[in-house]
């Protein structure tokens, strides 16, 4: 959405405000303000040595970032996180008065096939929902990549940045599998079943709310480096499919909007169905708020700003779902005058807050 775009809308909405204070929107469908979601920062973007050192806190408290996603990396042979550690980074945050909100799971569980291997890897991914919830930690994100997220090309965008891409190539089928052999799609639903039916009720048990990314890009063919994507051919049907293997308040997602829209023909128009579908259920734990220029089988990531996906229209049903989690600048533009990305997500807070003000300005109440 382009900035003229952006302004017309909320003076639209402006101007649609009665004598009475009531918007149009309020008296059709009476949305009220949603004071519970916020802009969050995570791991694809830290100024200093560590997301929870003094030099990324005040880099975000700049911002207006007070939610924080860590990227925790196995520190023991089973694959389970240090307790001590967890601790001293939700201490670090906390005296600057940032919450450490939520934990990114390394993917690997999802590459084993049945047996002691993956039997291990499950009790140490219980053992670590224990370790988040008792440092505070309320959500954990995962994304299952049997393969590598793909990328096969890069474009120039404004002010010379680069933006990363993807196009089906045309001899996929000849691709080499990944590391993980041959992958059916009952192979890769039997690995999310027995994750999900083992890992929900003690994520119930110990208050953590589990979040899947959709795999980057979703809608796949089937057999692409030997693998049948669980979100593929349809990420929409996909996404249904998955939250209703174990349907809980803790079953849900990190709503990626960006790597949705890869998935999709028509991103404009079919990511709010959606988006609309998960918030009205109350499964979206995180957005990332990425965006993207084309679509299915062809797209490049771009400025949130200038994509296929209206924010504004996203952000109106954050709102009147009362969307209660952050919403994350994600994949930003790369610059080589900007190592690290840090310019290039200060503009995303920026946007990202402006959206939240801009749409509950709209309502009252």
């Amino acid at each position: 959405m382009k900035r003229r775009e952006f302004t017309g809308k909320v003076a639209a909405g402006l101007a649609a405000t009665s004598a009475s204070g009531i918007t149009q929107a309020q008296a059709a469908g009476t949305p009220r303000k949603n004071t519970l979601m916020h802009v969050g920062g995570d791991y694809h973007s830290v100024a200093g040595p560590g997301i929870t050192s003094r030099e990324n806190l005040e880099y975000n408290l700049r911002y207006g970032v007070r939610h924080l996603t860590a990227q925790i990396a196995k520190r023991s042979s089973d694959g389970g996180w240090d307790a001590d550690e967890l601790k001293r980074m939700t201490d670090d945050c906390a005296r600057y008065g940032v919450t450490l909100e939520a934990i990114r799971m390394e993917p690997d569980i999802i590459t084993f096939r049945k047996g002691a291997e993956r039997d291990r890897a499950l009790d140490s991914v219980l053992g670590n929902i224990r370790k988040a919830s008792e440092a505070g930690v309320k959500i954990i994100t995962y994304h299952w990549t049997v393969i590598p997220i793909r990328r096969n090309r890069q474009t120039k965008g404004r002010g010379n940045v680069t933006y990363a891409g993807f196009k089906l190539e045309e001899n996929w089928k000849a691709l080499p599998e990944g590391k993980s052999g041959r992958v059916s799609s009952e192979d890769y639903w039997e690995r999310i079943g027995r994750f999900l039916e083992a890992a929900i009720p003690v994520a119930k048990q110990h208050g953590v709310r589990m979040a899947c990314h959709p795999y980057d890009p979703p809608g796949l063919p089937f057999g692409y480096q030997g693998t049948d994507s669980w979100d593929s051919p349809s990420v929409f049907a996909a996404i249904k499919r998955y939250e209703s293997i174990v349907d809980s308040p803790y079953n849900g997602f990190q709503l990626c909007l960006g790597t949705t829209a890869e998935g999709l023909k028509n991103p404009g128009a079919e990511i709010l169905p959606i988006v609309q579908y998960l918030g009205g259920r109350g499964k979206i734990y995180q957005i990332h708020m990425r965006n993207i220029r084309g679509g299915l089988y062809d797209f490049e990531e771009v400025y949130p700003d200038e994509g296929e996906v209206d924010f504004f229209k996203v952000m109106r049903i954050l709102r009147d779902t009362q969307f209660a989690g952050s919403i994350c600048p994600d994949h930003m533009p790369h610059h080589a005058e900007d190592p690290g990305s840090l310019q290039s997500f200060a503009f995303g807070y920026g946007y990202v807050k402006a959206l939240i003000q801009a749409v509950n300005s709209e309502v009252r109440g």
